[in-house]
């Protein structure tokens, strides 16, 4: 029978330094993960990553961290290598790459919507690929999309347009890599309190969506937080193994599909 417990497994994290990537490290060390590898984008999120190594190491874990621009194929296999080299081939691989714009879309700049596909959609699709290559049998992927998949709303195509893709991808990876016993799923969380969402959004709009959720007014903050998303991460590399090639919003009722 296979062991579909998070005991002992090995895990990448990518943007796993700080914020929702890096309480799901952590959560899988504190449920038993033997190592725990973390990529960051930045340098000034060094402190932050080495930070979140340390607290990985006092919960059992063995962990490093890796520094990566992660919008081409390269840097990706090097990633993989780099973990595959430092921990071992990972059992469980977590994307939460992603890069928020809103903006109309007459005013979107060419390179603006280069960017944005190039973190939402193009290094999805390489993660995917190289977490098929490297991943052990039985393994789990699950990437962070987002809720405004099921939205219909204005000024954010360039964001949920390229996180749109990676249903697509997500669903043809779970028929590929199926016959090895790997499950590949997508999480889309609504508009999260985390210091990514403020910025894109004036007082009058941070209001409404503190109000937006059927579950806002019992919810902590009004938002999706941070800890609603952890345990369906770590249902869906678990027992929730079944579960594959969908994309699932987790987001309090704020929208469906």
């Amino acid at each position: 029978m296979v062991d579909h417990s998070i005991t002992g497994k090995t895990a990448l994290v990518t943007g796993g330094a700080k914020n929702l990537g890096g309480l799901i490290a952590l959560d899988l060390a504190a449920h038993g993960a033997k190592a725990v590898a973390i990529h960051y984008n930045s340098a000034a999120a060094k402190p932050q990553a080495d930070a979140t190594v340390a607290a990985l190491k006092v919960a059992g874990a063995q962990a490093v961290a890796f520094q990566a621009d992660l919008t081409t194929a390269g840097a990706m296999e090097k990633l993989f290598a780099d973990v595959v080299a430092a921990v071992g081939r990972p059992d469980i691989a977590i994307n939460t790459v992603g890069k928020v714009l809103k903006k109309p879309i007459l005013e979107i700049s060419e390179a603006e919507y280069d960017e944005m596909s190039a973190v939402n959609a193009k290094a999805a699709f390489f993660f995917l690929k190289e977490a098929g290559r490297h991943l052990n049998d039985n393994g789990k992927i699950v990437t962070l999309v987002t809720s405004l998949l099921g939205a219909f709303t204005p000024f954010y195509a360039s964001y949920a347009g390229t996180k749109a893709p990676v249903e697509h991808f997500t669903r043809a990876a779970s028929k590929e890599f199926g016959a090895r016993g790997i499950s590949v799923t997508a999480i889309g969380p609504g508009p999260m309190d985390t210091p990514f969402f403020y910025p894109a959004e004036g007082a009058d709009a941070v209001a409404y969506h503190k109000t937006a959720a059927a579950l806002s007014a019992v919810s902590k903050t009004g938002l999706t937080d941070i800890e609603d998303i952890v345990p369906w991460i770590r249902l869906l590399v678990s027992d929730g193994w079944w579960m594959t090639g969908q994309t699932i919003l987790v987001n309090g009722g704020y929208t469906t599909k």
